[in-house]
């Protein structure tokens, strides 16, 4: 039998905590822990090893920032999941750039909310990869102050370089597929190498390194 989903919810609002606990709980999602800070998410995720956290971005002492970093930091396969209330607030790109594997708005819906946890521990990144890039291209500009992934794309094939390429302007595999004339298990296995070759944890910090070694440049396709 399969295991149970397990999630942690990191939020300083005990409402909001209730709120998403019970959405998870009604589809089944084990709610292993809460937290209402960053040093209670960090402490949380070593002590109940979850699958997915629910980070948010405001809150007391450490912010969800400087946990992502934590928690991506240790390893593991625990995925984190942002969540903010103003779209394209600007500390979510840092939290991309940190490990997390997307972001949602907290006006999400129940079965948005639940589509994308699951989503996210599958190994995929965000619901809209639109989202994604139109994040990146807000936010992905040079700033020395910011530390970078720091990726060497020349370890990629040329074919890899055209699918990272096309990948970071937000197409799905299957419309990667369709314009490059490819099968989607061949897309797939494409990402799954570029994700390898790259040290990267899933497609959305493929999109900030293509944004971030220039591949890509914001505005541009």
């Amino acid at each position: 039998m399969t295991e149970p989903l397990r999630a942690v919810i990191a939020d300083d609002q005990a409402l909001v905590r209730t709120g998403f606990r019970m959405i998870l709980a009604a589809d089944g999602i084990e709610v292993a822990a809460e937290a209402a800070d960053g040093d209670e998410a960090v402490a949380a995720v070593r002590r109940t090893r979850p699958d997915v956290v629910l980070m948010d971005v405001r809150m007391p002492r450490t912010d969800g920032l400087e946990a992502t970093r934590r928690i991506t930091a240790a390893g593991g396969d625990t995925r984190v999941l942002i969540l903010t209330t103003y779209d394209l607030d600007h500390y979510v790109y840092a939290a991309l750039a940190a490990g997390a594997s997307g972001f949602l708005l907290k006006d999400v819906t129940p079965e948005h909310l639940v589509a994308a946890v699951r989503l996210v521990r599958s190994g995929d990144a965000l619901l809209a990869p639109t989202i994604t890039r139109r994040l990146v291209e807000r936010f992905a500009r040079r700033d020395p102050a910011r530390p970078a992934l720091h990726r060497d794309l020349g370890e990629l094939t040329s074919r890899e370089l055209d699918v990272l390429r096309l990948l970071a302007t937000g197409l799905s595999n299957a419309e990667l597929a369709e314009r490059l004339s490819l099968s989607v298990a061949t897309v797939k296995t494409h990402v799954a190498r570029i994700l390898s070759k790259l040290g990267l944890r899933d497609r959305v910090q493929a999109v900030v390194v293509a944004y971030e070694t220039g591949l890509v440049a914001p505005g541009r396709p």
